[in-house]
């Protein structure tokens, strides 16, 4: 590890500890993720609590979630729109679905969560032919590739007002790269693209560096 990399990681351990610590529920959920063998991709403890203070700060009390794994991110989502609001969260992996409920009845906040699993294009797909209820906030963290079609979604799935984020856009610096193959640059690609010439929404996006190396985040609110 360089230098720089683990003092990114002792400042994000710092901010945690003093700013947001984990409780036993969130840790049992990153445990259980790689105790199942799934990917290190959850949210880092304060970008969590990002999410949740911006769910606290437009009074969310209906989010949408592209991508669960483990469940970590559904839980600070879940609390933060408290025991009235709902979290819809998409997830294709079986043993991620199962390891989350698992995660959602230890953490008590099972009852405020719907879990569909299945390609989350399809889901979505199916909630607005549903014609559900709109979404206040829209939190997109599934398979870079359809990141296009999971914001197309949200801005059928939401109203003016509601806010969008877009994880993982940065790739350590590669998303600057228009000739790269990667599916996974190219979807952040074209997320930020989309965002940016759409006239229905403002947005801005971040680069962050701490305990998930460097990346960064994009963040829209629909006009």
């Amino acid at each position: 590890m360089y230098e720089s990399e683990k003092l990114w990681r002792d400042v994000d351990e710092y901010f945690v500890r003093e700013l947001c610590p984990e409780d036993d529920a969130l840790t049992a959920a990153r445990t259980s993720s790689r105790d199942a063998g799934l990917p290190d991709h959850e949210v880092a403890a304060n970008q969590g609590q990002l999410l949740a203070l911006i769910c606290q700060m437009i009074d969310a009390r209906r989010v949408l979630e592209f991508g669960t794994l483990a469940g970590y991110s559904t839980i600070w989502l879940a609390r933060a729109v408290g025991a009235e609001g709902r979290v819809t969260t998409l997830e294709v992996d079986e043993t991620a679905a199962r390891v989350s409920r698992e995660n959602f009845e230890r953490a008590g906040v099972a009852d405020r969560i719907d879990l569909l699993p299945g390609p989350a294009t399809e889901s979505s797909a199916g909630l607005v032919r549903d014609g559900v209820e709109p979404y206040d906030l829209v939190f997109i963290d599934a398979d870079k590739a359809n990141n296009l079609a999971y914001l197309e979604a949200a801005l059928v799935l939401t109203r003016p007002g509601s806010v969008i984020v877009g994880d993982n856009v940065v790739r350590n610096g590669a998303v600057v790269d228009p000739a790269s193959e990667d599916p996974r640059v190219r979807g952040s690609r074209s997320l930020i693209e989309a965002i940016g010439r759409d006239d229905r929404l403002d947005a801005t996006a971040l680069q962050t560096v701490g305990s998930k190396g460097w990346d960064g985040f994009v963040l829209a609110r629909v006009r």
